[in-house]
């Protein structure tokens, strides 16, 4: 049993690891046009790995990506890409009861996970059109930039087809302040 712990924490620090170089090597100034909001279509459906946590996501996120982190480094042919989380709940609910789904695409050649991790597994998420927009700063201010992708939404006579979702190109593991981090904010769409 306490081998189990520090083979998590051991991936826990190379996920971090990773993360960070992944975040020092790529050109996220690619993302500057997302300050603005925009429709885009990705692939209809997309392969995750996927852990369900419920509560607080300021007080239970770093659990849930250690766990996802740990379980997707333990599978052959991954690479690292910016690590995406989805809430079913309206924002209006209490966060202690919000379920949020922490994710990692997956390549298709990945078709079993080689440890069973309580509460991980492989999905598909569906995309198609999306409406997206790029938020620079801390979690806690996004609502601005949520407010302006939803007027955003509606004026491109749109609705919202899916859940609140996040993709953090640039966060904690950054070792950067907050007011730098940077995370796409995306909704699934379809015409009125």
């Amino acid at each position: 049993m306490q081998k189990r712990p520090k083979l998590s924490l051991i991936f826990f620090m190379i996920a971090f690891a990773t993360c960070l170089v992944w975040t020092q090597t790529q050109d996220l100034g690619q993302y500057e046009k997302l300050k603005n909001p925009q429709i885009r279509k990705m692939p209809d459906k997309v392969k995750m790995l996927v852990v369900e946590k419920k509560g607080d996501p300021n007080v239970i996120a770093g659990m849930a990506f250690s766990t996802l982190f740990s379980t997707f480094f333990e599978q052959p042919g991954v690479k690292m890409a910016p690590p995406r989380a989805r809430w079913m709940n309206q924002p209006s609910d209490p966060r202690h009861e919000w379920v949020g789904l922490y994710a990692l695409p997956l390549p298709e050649s990945v078709t079993t996970l080689r440890s069973q991790v309580k509460g991980v597994k492989i999905d598909y998420w569906e995309y198609g059109e999306v409406a997206e927009i790029l938020h620079v700063g801390a979690y806690s201010e996004e609502t601005p930039t949520i407010e302006k992708l939803l007027a955003f939404i509606a004026e491109q006579g749109y609705e919202i087809a899916g859940p609140h979702e996040e993709e953090y190109l640039k966060g904690p593991e950054s070792g950067t302040d907050s007011s730098k981090y940077m995370t796409i904010i995306r909704y699934q769409v379809r015409k009125k």
